[in-house]
């Protein structure tokens, strides 16, 4: 079929997939496909307020409205056998992700709509021309600027965090230094916190976040990771970046010039009561990677992620003999071909799982596709532990257990609220089997959701009361270092190359 592609171009705060929407509402049968499930139940939520019946279906859950004719789902749920009117995939720059980009590319080749709209910024503009010339689709392109332009303060927090101010989000690259800022910020000043990082449920993002919408509470500082660049409406006045390095699982790293600009793009936002958007750092001597980073143009995108369906892998293991999966998943690799649009993404993970459930007798070549597929935290014993003894239970067709008892109040401590994710974690892991695989096959399904709604709940009051150091830190128990100002701070907000002076007065806004 020729469709009708129309690329909604634009940085963040610029009103793209607001006009995306619309159109999503107005058409007869539509289909969202959001990069998040946070994403998607918020457009659900959004199009039922508006009297648009709409339904959600994501990898944890499904709800079905009656009569309605649209759905927002996560992205790696879209359906490519349904027709729609219209369909809009969001954050369609993430096609160039090195791990989940496939999904992307996948939605993009295989929707049918007479009518898609990309929603992202102009890094991969290029290639879906290209794409576009070769499936004979129309492509039209529509430009955005921000509403109103995101203003660089040269006067940062002079590595002090007693200088936050209400309606500031502090963003941290790791899970230690959001807690570290946290327990300063509370500790030094009347600011209270709200936290939001990736590993946290939706439920509890959600949460964390309308506490610190709402101006009727104590709570007006968020800190955060690089999970608050999207997925939430967020009333920020002002970015602040505690630092702009993080550690890539290799090493630790610049933070992309291209996420800086997406994360502190979140600053401001049309209709709230901080509509002019503000960023800095915490340390001046970060201040000029900012800035570099916000004038640089959008990295132009060569290739864009391609993995291959289950189909793809089943007649290709029907040409192979006595090899287990991960082989399989290797040799596919070795010998896939790609024109120089696609790269196959990188499936470290899959192949660790592969390995783990080598093990377990029964499985056929498509259960071990489904189960490498499921949301694990590899780096987690606990989850893994579970996602192995689920595989097994189904190798022997017995119903699935959840085995795990509820958690019996909020987290005293970094290890107690470690314990609350990786419980959600495995909770979210069996309802996401439970939607793959017959019914009767997961049977506690209902149980598995209400105990997520629970833990989701007691992770949000953890939040709110955490005043301790996170568990890495707590062996070293380094000491606390006194500024001359009596203002006490962890060593990690201390560096060792002195601030620089103030600059003068007419440098302290630089527009980006």
């Amino acid at each position: 079929m020729k469709r009708k592609i129309i690329y909604h171009c634009g940085p963040t705060n610029s009103g793209k997939t607001y006009n995306a929407l619309q159109r999503f509402m107005e058409a007869k049968k539509g289909i969202y496909c959001s990069p998040l499930r946070l994403l998607a139940m918020e457009v659900f939520d959004k199009v039922n307020a508006l009297g648009v019946y709409c339904s959600l279906h994501t990898g944890q859950e499904k709800k079905s409205v009656p009569f309605s004719n649209h759905v927002a789902c996560t992205v790696e749920m879209v359906s490519t056998e349904e027709l729609y009117d219209v369909a809009v995939i969001d954050e369609i720059q993430v096609m160039a992700d090195l791990c989940r980009g496939y999904a992307w590319t996948r939605a993009l080749l295989g929707l049918k709509a007479d009518e898609i709209h990309l929603c992202g910024d102009p890094s991969v503009l290029d290639i879906v021309r290209k794409i576009c010339s070769e499936t004979g689709d129309e492509l039209c392109e529509q430009h955005y600027e921000r509403f109103k332009p995101l203003v660089v303060e040269a006067k940062t927090l002079l590595g002090n965090l007693q200088n936050v101010r209400s309606g500031d989000c502090v963003v941290a690259f790791s899970r230690r230094e959001i807690f570290e800022v946290k327990m300063a910020i509370e500790k030094h000043t009347k600011h209270r916190c709200c936290v939001i990082y990736g590993a946290l449920p939706p439920e509890t993002r959600r949460h964390q976040a309308s506490l610190f919408n709402d101006q009727d509470n104590e709570y007006d500082v968020l800190v955060a990771s690089d999970a608050v660049g999207m997925g939430l409406n967020l009333n920020i006045r002002r970015v602040v970046f505690y630092s702009l390095s993080k550690y890539n699982g290799d090493k630790v790293v610049p933070v992309p010039a291209s996420q800086v600009k997406q994360i502190a793009g979140r600053a401001g936002r049309r209709g709230s009561i901080y509509p002019d958007g503000l960023t800095t750092t915490l340390h001046l001597e970060d201040l000029d990677y900012l800035i570099e980073c916000l004038k640089q143009p959008f990295d132009e995108v060569k290739r864009v992620g391609l993995f291959p369906f289950f189909e793809q892998v089943e007649l290709f293991a029907g040409k192979l003999a006595n090899v287990t999966f991960c082989q399989l998943l290797e040799k596919f690799a070795e010998n896939c071909r790609l024109d120089g649009s696609y790269f196959l993404c990188r499936h470290d993970n899959i192949k660790r799982v592969a390995n783990m459930l080598e093990k377990v007798q029964g499985l056929s070549l498509e259960d071990r596709f489904n189960f490498c597929f499921a949301p694990v935290n590899i780096r987690d014993p606990k989850a893994m532990y579970h996602l192995l003894r689920f595989a097994s239970a189904y190798s022997q067709n017995v119903p699935v257990n959840i085995a795990m008892g509820m958690p019996r109040g909020s987290a005293k401590n970094d290890q107690e609220l470690l314990d609350l994710e990786t419980k959600h974690q495995i909770l979210s892991m069996y309802l996401w089997l439970s939607h793959h695989y017959e019914e009767g096959t997961f049977p506690y399904v209902q149980k598995a959701e209400a105990m997520a709604t629970d833990i989701a709940g007691l992770l949000g009051e953890s939040l709110t009361k955490a005043c301790w150091k996170p568990e890495s830190r707590q062996a070293r128990k380094p000491k606390p270092e006194q500024k001359k100002d009596g203002y006490e701070r962890p060593r990690s907000i201390i560096r060792k190359k002195q601030e620089k002076s103030v600059p003068p007065k007419h440098l302290e806004k630089v527009a980006a």
